[in-house]
């Protein structure tokens, strides 16, 4: 269909036969995209779409939801003082676990694909092993342990940096400190292993081409070559590292216990989990569950816009 003859049909009728013209033409792709789509649509995309329509009711799963408007998120934000520490300690979490956790699964990957593959399995192999570990929880609880028997306090008593044990995982000043670097070490595992595989299907060719246009030094080659040849990688390591670090409820759970002293290691995660899992107050969770999903989205759009500056 020529530009001329969609011109006389309008531009409205134009795109829908163009499209329709496009769907019969790649409709064999389509076929093979529906039962994913249909699934997704099912399990994904409808709850999203539900749990934002809940948010605007008093719902209890006993009865059915009434329509209340705004005012679970007026509650969230104006009387909820649980909420607001939690929301704090979450931007926090997100904003130092985030990008280091981004950053260390780049350059590990980096590091790491320059040795030789036997060597290169190991290492990952024992990079990625915490994030697949089951009860990895006991090491650090032993580590800070508040007893003189914890290896920290054991350390410090010994080399006289302290007189008495410290309460790590009972005092405020030391729990979130100690989640981020228990998340840190969590962190290393699906987007590092997505950096390894973008590292080892590269181009080499670009690489030998860059050198004969003027890359001089590896900084370099990351800079222009590599990471512009890495950006579907980069970016959904991007994704999983910024859902990880939003959705922060298992490390702050089994570490600090729930709900923790003071509420120093709450999250907007377990604070969806008291409200949805336990409280069964649905509408209130859901509309918690809808501030995370729109902080989750409006930062991996900002790190999106970003990526595309790599490389320039």
């Amino acid at each position: 269909m020529t530009d001329s003859s969609l011109h006389r049909l309008g531009p409205g009728k134009g795109r829908v036969s163009l499209f329709l013209r496009e769907m019969k033409i790649k409709r064999h792709g389509y076929m093979l995209l529906a039962p994913y789509f249909t699934l997704f649509l099912i399990f994904t995309a409808f709850p999203v779409f539900m749990a934002f329509a809940l948010s605007f009711t008093n719902f209890n799963i006993l009865e059915p939801p009434s329509f209340i408007g705004w005012e679970n998120y007026a509650n969230l934000f104006i009387k909820d003082e649980v909420f607001l520490i939690a929301l704090k300690n979450t931007l926090l979490f997100a904003a130092v676990t985030g990008p280091l956790s981004y950053i260390a699964c780049f350059f590990l990957a980096w590091l790491i694909n320059e040795l030789s593959p036997v060597i290169r399995s190991v290492i990952t192999l024992l990079f990625y092993a915490p994030s697949i570990s089951g009860n990895v929880y006991l090491i650090w609880q032993v580590a800070f342990s508040g007893d003189s028997f914890g290896y920290i306090n054991a350390f410090l008593m010994k080399w006289g940096f302290i007189l008495e044990p410290i309460q790590w995982l009972q005092d405020p000043k030391y729990m979130l400190i100690i989640l981020m670097l228990v998340q840190l070490w969590l962190s290393l595992g699906t987007a590092f292993l997505a950096f390894i595989a973008g590292l080892q299907g590269m181009d080499m060719s670009l690489i030998e081409a860059g050198a004969i246009d003027g890359i001089r030094n590896r900084w370099q080659e990351l800079w222009f070559i590599t990471l512009p040849s890495l950006r579907p990688m980069l970016m959904f390591g991007a994704v999983m590292q910024i859902t990880s670090s939003f959705a922060v409820a298992d490390v702050a759970t089994n570490m600090v216990g729930f709900p923790s002293p003071q509420y120093a290691g709450h999250t907007i995660v377990t604070h969806l989990n008291d409200f949805g899992s336990i409280r069964f107050e649905m509408g209130y969770a859901s509309a918690i569950a809808t501030v995370l999903f729109v902080m989750m989205l409006g930062s991996n759009l900002i790190v999106q816009k970003l990526l595309r500056k790599v490389g320039d």
